[in-house]
């Protein structure tokens, strides 16, 4: 072959090397462009759900705490050492029955020398009643005979005077013995007044002896406050004091709960207070005993809101308590405040800018294309929320919100 000839074939097959390199490459990048154009435009699958009616229940729920309706903070009246304590924390006691003594030796002296100075008191109304008033009497009987002797000789003393027969010395002797007579008779008769029924010495013995008789209550309810005695049926919630322990009164010694109805008391965040009523339904259960659950009803609602705490005192009453519930113990409670029958919900996950003004959902048209749906949100139970409008029965909804969509995407809707 010739030179010419040489060089127009390679020149041939260089063109032709460099074509097929261009056609390889247009097929690649033929291949990605279809690729990308059905994942482009392919139906994504997507969880929905139909909107149907159903029951929606909404619940505030909150921890509690298990106590009886009120509690009584027992302590000492007087000051005093602690000798013995008879009864346990949790155990129970009957109205009366003996809770603790302190050491009782000097208010028992108090009151043996207390009812000592009674019976002295009532010897002496009964010596003014035996001795002193008939003595009285028979004192001024005699005192009224002598004042009449001693008158009938002034007179026939008098009489002799005027006749001569006796000097004026013997006159005044029997002057001075009539006077001494009847100051001796006055005496007697004030003396038989005092002692006389409702006198002087009577209310004297009588008051002596009232006082003594209080003076003895007195020292036997001294010796009463050493004893500390059960108020009511109950149960020993707590115990401050052991034996030995020096008391003082307005110490709380021991909490008493009575036998009776028991309460659970919640604190709930104040923004619930809207929702709260009283005579709401609840169920409750101990984190123990999570499969117990137990019924109460909402009985009080605190008037006024802890402003530390931002939260608000609920009490709710248990008609049929469990045998594990405790005093004190910890409970979570779940309040009823809302029911609708038939209620178009969805999971709260589904809702996107739910927090906001302007809620919405994805819907689902009838030609499986997506479209933004605002809507107003209702009632909440759990992770379930109520569409008031917006939406209608037996449209199709995405079942969780996804930020990956866009409005108008075909999708392939899956039950969720």
């Amino acid at each position: 072959m010739t030179d010419d000839s040489s060089v127009i074939l390679e020149t041939f097959m260089e063109t032709w090397r460099s074509s097929r390199r261009l056609w390889l490459l247009g097929g690649v990048l033929l291949v990605v462009l279809l690729a990308f154009g059905a994942w482009l435009w392919s139906p994504v699958t997507v969880s929905v759900l139909v909107l149907k009616p159903r029951e929606l229940v909404h619940s505030v729920v909150a921890t509690a705490t298990s106590q009886t309706q009120h509690r009584a903070n027992a302590g000492v009246q007087i000051a005093g050492k602690v000798l013995t304590v008879h009864i346990k924390e949790g155990e129970r006691f009957r109205q009366g029955q003996p809770l603790l003594q302190l050491d009782d030796s000097e208010a028992r002296s108090a009151l043996a020398a207390a009812e000592l100075a009674v019976r002295q008191a009532e010897f002496k109304l009964r010596q003014w009643r035996e001795v002193q008033a008939p003595t009285a009497r028979a004192s001024e009987q005699q005192a009224q005979a002598n004042l009449i002797q001693t008158r009938t000789q002034l007179t026939r003393q008098q009489d002799l005077f005027r006749q001569g027969f006796i000097g004026q010395a013997a006159l005044d002797e029997a002057m001075r013995t009539f006077q001494v007579a009847q100051a001796q008779a006055l005496t007697a008769q004030a003396q038989r007044q005092a002692n006389d029924d409702d006198g002087v010495e009577q209310s004297l013995a009588q008051s002596t002896l009232m006082l003594a008789r209080t003076n003895a209550q007195a020292a036997n309810a001294r010796l009463s406050y050493t004893r500390l005695l059960a108020p009511f049926d109950g149960l020993v919630v707590s115990r401050h004091v052991e034996p030995g322990d020096m008391v003082q009164p307005g110490k709380t010694l021991l909490m008493l709960a009575p036998n009776g109805v028991t309460e659970l008391v919640a604190q709930i965040d104040e923004r619930n207070l809207s929702l709260l009523r009283l005579g709401q339904p609840a169920m409750a259960s101990a984190d123990a005993f999570a499969q117990q659950r137990f019924a109460a009803v909402v009985s009080a609602i605190a008037p006024g809101v802890d402003a530390q705490r931002g939260s608000v005192q609920v009490k709710l009453q248990v008609g049929a308590p469990p045998d594990y519930l405790r005093q004190d113990m910890t409970v979570s409670v779940e309040i009823e405040v809302g029911r609708q029958a038939a209620a178009l919900a969805v999971p709260l996950e589904a809702v996107h800018e739910s927090e906001s003004a302007n809620p919405w959902v994805w819907r689902i048209t009838a030609a499986s294309r997506l479209e933004r749906a605002p809507v107003t949100l209702g009632l909440r139970s759990g992770a379930w929320v109520q569409l008031l409008s917006g939406v209608a029965e037996g449209q199709t909804v995405l079942a969780t919100a996804t930020n990956a969509l866009r409005e108008g995407q075909r999708v392939r809707p899956r039950p969720s």
